[in-house]
């Protein structure tokens, strides 16, 4: 019976994508302009399927626009996806759009207002920028968190099209700001909407960090997505600490990451926690605490798939050659299996010459000497 039900829901399915017939547009072109709100919706998802296959449909782009007029979520969210598709080659008549999208980014339901400001940002047509710069600063300053954070990310991608108009508009200020937002979810995506414009302006003063401000990425740090943490650890590897005493509560409260579950969380604790070691006097209790918290996580990554290994790898090597105190007792995890890719092999070999020492050479030694074993 399930199985029945399945392959009914793939023919089901299967109607949106049906070859090509005469007349098919003017076909379509009738079912948008449908008073019946069940038929546009059809239509509309027939207007995706074609377009999803290849097939050209701009010719469609007024009589799709006019289904924006719509409080059906799923149906307005076609529509959107239907206009990032086609705005950009069709620009004279993604204007038609703008009034829709103002509406929206007034509507009651906040899920509404956010897929607009983030369609907004998707459609990469200068034309119409000047246009949205209204509904964008509104959404920046919704009281809805979600409506905020995914207006913080439009105001980056508003950026690469016309950064003099973000600049103009006083956007980044707002930006800035949101650093300071109650909701976590805002916070990291103000960091990563600033850290992307920064990339592109390296002389910036974008994310000119103060203790007020660190205290507020690190508040956030707990309460974020995985992908959030990773932006706000980024940017704080970029703040230079004022003493010691502020380096070590930095440490405290970034260690914890050391133990998360996503590789790349860990990588970018690691990178703040070995920039701000620098600062910490050797003969500290906690420098030498510290120095062992790093080793667990780092040998951890070892276990993972060969190319998640050979990224872990790398950052190791670099950690090494600026530390190699921090590794120097786990050699046996470097040692070459019979069964690694040669790019994890050559990666570990270097690193089991740098950690080399009269210490552990019988160790290298005898690694050598059952790879090769192994590998008669």
């Amino acid at each position: 019976m399930q199985e029945n039900r399945h392959i009914g829901s793939k023919m089901t399915d299967s109607k949106y994508f049906t070859t090509t017939k005469k007349g098919e547009i003017f076909e379509l072109k009738a079912e948008l302009n449908s008073d019946k709100k069940e038929k546009k919706k059809e239509a509309v998802k027939k207007v995706i399927a074609s377009m999803t296959v290849g097939k050209d449909v701009s010719a469609l782009f007024p009589d799709v626009v006019n289904c924006m007029q719509t409080d059906n979520l799923e149906l307005k969210k076609l529509v959107y996806l239907y206009l990032m598709n086609y705005a950009k080659s069709q620009p004279d008549m993604a204007i038609m759009a703008v009034n829709t999208f103002v509406k929206d980014c007034e509507d009651p339901n906040p899920l509404i207002r956010a897929l607009a400001v983030r369609t907004m940002g998707c459609i990469r047509v200068d034309k119409i920028t000047e246009y949205l710069c209204e509904p964008l600063r509104k959404c920046l300053k919704d009281e809805d968190p979600y409506v905020r954070k995914t207006a913080a990310v439009c105001v980056a991608k508003l950026h690469d099209i016309n950064a003099q108009l973000v600049e103009d508009q006083g956007f980044l200020d707002t930006l800035k700001d949101l650093i300071s937002d109650s909701n976590p979810m805002v916070v990291a995506n103000a960091v990563a909407a600033l850290s992307e414009i920064a990339e592109s302006h390296p002389n910036s003063n974008l994310l000119d960090l103060n203790p007020q401000s660190i205290n507020k990425l690190l508040t956030a740090l707990n309460e974020c997505t995985e992908w959030g943490q990773i932006f706000i650890l980024d940017c704080l590897a970029n703040y230079s600490p004022r003493d010691d005493r502020e380096s070590q509560s930095i440490c405290e409260r970034v260690t914890p990451r050391l133990s998360h579950a996503n590789s790349a969380v860990v990588l970018s604790a690691v990178k703040v926690l070995m920039k701000f070691m620098e600062m910490l006097p050797k003969d500290l209790d906690y420098y030498g605490t510290l120095l062992k918290k790093l080793a667990p996580p780092l040998v951890t990554l070892l276990s993972a798939e060969p190319e998640l290994q050979y990224v872990a790898l790398r950052n190791i090597n670099l950690i090494v050659q600026k530390r190699p105190e921090i590794l120097k007792h786990e050699m046996k995890v470097f040692f070459v299996k019979y069964n690694d890719p040669i790019y994890v092999k050559l990666e570990k070999l270097d690193i089991m010459i740098r950690l080399a020492s009269q210490a552990n050479i019988a160790q290298v030694i005898y690694s050598n000497n059952l790879y090769q074993t192994y590998t008669v």
